[in-house]
């Protein structure tokens, strides 16, 4: 059989078909000659003539395609991995991906498959990697143009500084670049080098163009590097925080929009209240609990606007970012960002300041005590659950308590006039300032509601279920 033309067959049928071949490593016309082999091979003969006819006549079922998504597997990524040390901590997020029910293609450059080989990104994400650009089996149906096109999402982790220059200046002379260029979806890059490579003038220009492009950045961090002796800013982030990054892009597609054409504000982490250059006053927050309450909303199709104070983290995605340092300037950021239709305080706003900050430093003097005259902060959460016009329809407070927990919640949501109140235990051997868990209990006026102890993502995605469902009309 020189040549191998079918007719008839429907968009439907023509995408399995082409995965199937880009899978096996064939052309379409190599894996249809397949297919056809196999349904005539052994055993046909051997086969009742009725049997055959109603076999003829039944429906067609679909050939199961390892490389297509399975039923469940709705959210898809396109893994694109650089060449660096960082490159091993990929085959970690592919794990943690396909935990979570997304399915995973790799594209792997030159330089990655001198770290780690497509086999093993192959193996962990159920499909074969890709590497080249010039596949003669996966490019003659134009392999990276639907590489590029059939993802939810394009990640690339590690982002090497050479990756970004080429992302930056529109070069296409390899597979992930060639890729990059030719997508329309999102794209989401963990940058890892060296610190000065980080820190040099053309990565910098280069960032700032793909910022300007829509690129979303996660990391780097500072830290250890691979190289003896070497410190700084440079470390990819973490599996779980790139993973963190991409939830709100992916819960979007798989998960229901029940937020969609609502606001929320949300308030996160600690202030920042300057007793001199250098010394300041301060809770132990870390803004894990505000900035997954503010990455849930956004994967539920709200509008997000998140007023955060210092913290160690990545923007949530989707959302707004406003970064404040004093409890005076998240009020002022949370006036300006309403209307809403939810404001959610899960930052730990300082008590106090100092009345009168000093503009150099406090020096140490033997026997000598400073005094400081501190003042009361605003209370963002009782200004906002007390407005007569403009209140959101739905004002949430937290209660971090380390005693009498609930009664404390309580007496806290009459005084503060707000309509939910999540109390959590944070004195240092619950864990949770800093953790990742957290155990709180729904204080409203109907009653104490109390969760199990979970993770701060399921804290945050249990919330916004229970906000939409109050939005909806369901008992506050």
């Amino acid at each position: 059989m020189a040549s191998l033309t079918i007719r008839k067959l429907d968009d439907a049928l023509k995408k399995r078909l082409r995965l199937r071949a880009a899978q096996n490593g064939r052309s379409m016309e190599d894996e249809a000659r397949t297919i056809l082999r196999s349904a005539a091979g052994a055993g046909v003969n051997a086969e009742p003539a009725g049997k055959r006819r109603a076999r003829r006549d039944a429906p067609a079922q679909p050939t199961p395609d390892a490389d297509a998504p399975a039923a469940d597997q709705t959210r898809r990524v396109l893994l694109i991995i650089g060449g660096g040390i960082a490159a091993y901590k990929s085959l970690d997020l592919i794990r943690r991906l396909k935990e979570r029910g997304t399915a995973v293609r790799c594209v792997l450059t030159a330089a990655a498959q001198e770290f780690i080989t497509s086999l093993a990104a192959g193996a962990l994400a159920g499909t074969r990697a890709f590497t080249d650009l010039f596949d003669t089996a996966s490019e003659l149906d134009v392999g990276h143009i639907r590489l590029a096109r059939e993802a939810d999402l394009i990640v690339v982790a590690p982002a090497t500084a050479d990756l970004m220059a080429k992302m930056a200046g529109g070069h296409a002379d390899d597979l992930a670049s060639a890729v990059l260029l030719a997508t329309d979806r999102p794209v989401l890059i963990a940058p890892a080098m060296n610190p000065r490579m980080w820190e040099h003038a053309a990565t910098r220009r280069n960032l700032a163009q793909l910022v300007a492009d829509g690129v979303a950045v996660v990391g780097p961090n500072a830290g250890e590097m691979a190289e003896a002796g070497e410190a700084g800013t440079g470390r990819m982030a973490e599996p779980l925080e790139i993973v963190a990054a991409v939830e709100p892009y992916l819960g979007a597609l798989g998960g229901e929009r029940t937020l969609a054409g609502k606001r929320v504000l949300v308030t996160s982490g600690p202030t920042h209240e300057p007793i001199d250059p250098v010394r300041y006053i301060a809770n132990r927050s870390s803004g894990k609990q505000g900035h997954a309450i503010a990455a849930a909303a956004a994967a539920a199709g709200a509008e997000v606007t998140l007023v955060c104070g210092p913290v160690n983290l990545p923007d949530p995605i989707g959302a707004k970012t406003i970064k404040v340092e004093t409890a005076a300037e998240m009020l002022t950021a949370v006036s300006k960002a309403l209307p809403a239709d939810v404001a959610v305080f899960a930052a730990a706003v300082a008590d106090w300041r100092v009345d009168k900050p000093v503009a150099s430093k406090l020096k140490k003097q033997d026997g000598v005590t400073p005094r400081l005259g501190l003042v009361e902060n605003p209370d963002i959460l009782a200004t906002v659950a007390h407005r007569t016009s403009g209140r959101p329809r739905l004002v949430i407070g937290f209660a971090a308590e380390t005693d009498h927990l609930i009664e404390h919640a309580r007496e806290k949501l009459a005084r503060k006039g707000c309509d939910w109140i999540l109390a959590n235990d944070v004195s240092a051997e619950s864990g949770v300032m800093g953790g990742d868990r957290n155990t709180v209990h729904l204080v409203t006026e109907r009653g104490v509601e109390s969760w199990p102890p979970q993770g701060k993502d399921e804290v945050a995605r249990a919330l916004v279920a229970r906000i939409a469902a109050a939005l909806a009309g369901a008992p506050r």
